[in-house]
C-alpha cells in the first residue's frame, strides 16, 4: 500500500468482512465513530491509532521489503510455513490480494 487512501480501503473492506458498522468500532477499539470515520477517509493518523484500529480488526502491521512483493512465498523459510491453517483460496482472489499489496 502506497497511500492512506489504500489503507483507508483495506481497513473499510475489513470492516464490512466482520459485519461491523463504523459505530461498532467504539466498542471494539474505544474510538469515537468521527475518530474512526476520520480514518476511513484517508485522513492522516497517528501509528498508535492504526495498530488500536488493526488490533480491533483482527488484522496485523507487517514491513515487508519492496522486493520481495512480487513473491510472497520468499517472505519465509519454507520449513517454517504450515498449510494447514491455510485456507486454499482461488488463484483470482490471490491475484486480489497481490494487487492491494502493489497499490
Amino acid at each position: 500500500m502506497k497511500d492512506l487512501k489504500s489503507i483507508a480501503k483495506t481497513l473499510s473492506a475489513r470492516r464490512r468482512e466482520l459485519g461491523l458498522d463504523q459505530s461498532d468500532m467504539r466498542m471494539k477499539i474505544g474510538m469515537s465513530q468521527q475518530q474512526y470515520q476520520r480514518i476511513e477517509g484517508g485522513n492522516d493518523l497517528r501509528v498508535s491509532s492504526l495498530l488500536r484500529v488493526l488490533e480491533g480488526l483482527g488484522l496485523q502491521l507487517l514491513f515487508v521489503p519492496t522486493k520481495n512483493l512480487s513473491d510472497p512465498s520468499s517472505l519465509w523459510p519454507e520449513d517454517t510455513i504450515s498449510t494447514e491453517h491455510i485456507s486454499q483460496r482461488p488463484a483470482d482472489d490471490w491475484e486480489e490480494v497481490m494487487k492491494n499489496l502493489e497499490d
